[in-house]
C-alpha cells in the first residue's frame, strides 16, 4: 500500500562536509544508494557517527540521513526555541508528516530517491550548541522508555536528487 499525499512534501535540505552542528541549507541533495549525502560528513559505507566508528568502525552505515518535520520546529517554539533549517542537523526538513510516527521499515519516496527508515535519533549534547536546553527539550526520560522527539534515521535505497518543494510518498513497512 502507498501513501500519497501532496500535503507532504519537502521544506529544506541540509548538508556539511565536516562534522558538527548546524547543517547548512542548500538547494539540493544527492542520494547516493546505500552511501549517504553526496559532500555530507555522514555519508559512507561504515557508520560515521563518531561514537560508533569508534567503537565498531566496520559496522554498515545504516545512519546515512536524518529526517525531521516541521511539527517538531513548532514544538520546540511553543518552548521558545527557535531554530532554522539544519540546526538539528537534519538533511531533510519535512511538513504535512509527523516522522516520529513513522514505524522503522517505512520507505519514504523523495524527490527521484528513495529512503527507509532504519531508527529513532538518540540525540546529543551537541544539540545544546544551537540552543541551550534544546537537547533536554527532544529527549525526556521518566518511568518507562525515554521519549524522543528529535527526528528519525534513514538509509538510502535509491540514489536521486532531492529538492526543497518536491513531493513524498509514503510507503508503509510490508510484512
Amino acid at each position: 500500500m502507498t501513501t500519497s499525499s501532496s500535503a507532504i512534501s519537502v521544506v529544506a535540505v541540509c548538508k556539511k562536509a565536516q562534522p558538527g552542528l548546524p547543517k547548512l541549507e542548500v538547494d539540493s541533495i544527492q542520494l547516493l544508494e546505500n552511501f549517504g549525502v553526496e559532500g555530507d560528513y555522514h555519508a559512507g559505507i561504515f557508520v560515521r557517527h563518531r561514537y560508533l566508528a569508534d567503537k565498531f568502525p566496520n559496522r554498515p552505515n545504516l545512519r546515512q540521513v536524518l529526517i525531521i518535520d516541521t511539527t517538531i520546529l513548532a514544538y520546540l517554539s511553543l518552548q521558545g526555541i527557535y531554530l532554522q533549517p539544519g540546526w538539528m542537523g537534519e538533511n531533510i526538513l519535512l511538513d504535512g508528516i509527523e516522522v516520529m510516527q513513522l514505524p522503522v521499515g517505512t520507505q519514504l519516496e523523495i524527490g527521484a530517491g528513495m529512503l527507509e527508515i532504519t531508527e529513532i535519533r538518540n540525540p546529543c549534547y551537541q544539540l545544546d550548541e544551537m540552543h541551550a536546553g534544546l537537547l533536554n527539550a527532544v529527549k525526556t526520560s521518566g518511568p518507562g522508555p525515554d521519549h524522543r522527539n528529535a527526528g528519525m534515521l534513514a538509509r538510502i535505497t535509491r540514489s536521486g536528487v532531492v529538492r526543497r518543494g518536491d513531493a513524498v510518498l509514503v510507503k508503509p513497512k510490508t510484512g
